[in-house]
């Protein structure tokens, strides 16, 4: 149960870190026609955490199901 309430967790912050993100873009986008050079590297960076989030709990899924196929033969 702990373990469900982590990734949960997880996941909730990896999804409000971009939407923070595209609603900044979109609020300075609607209020000066352009996007700051910081406001770009701050998506970059939620995109880079957010993508980091699920790939790595894909991949300790991946390696967990090798490994249980591996055991079983």
């Amino acid at each position: 149960m702990e373990n469900t309430r982590f990734k949960v967790s997880q996941y909730a912050c990896a999804v409000l870190l971009i939407m923070s993100s595209i609603a900044l873009v979109t609020y300075q986008v609607v209020e000066i026609d352009d996007v700051a050079a910081g406001l770009l590297y701050y998506v970059a960076q939620s995109f880079l955490l957010a993508g980091s989030i699920f790939g790595l709990d894909q991949y300790i899924k991946i390696i967990k199901r090798n490994n249980h196929e591996n055991t079983s033969k």
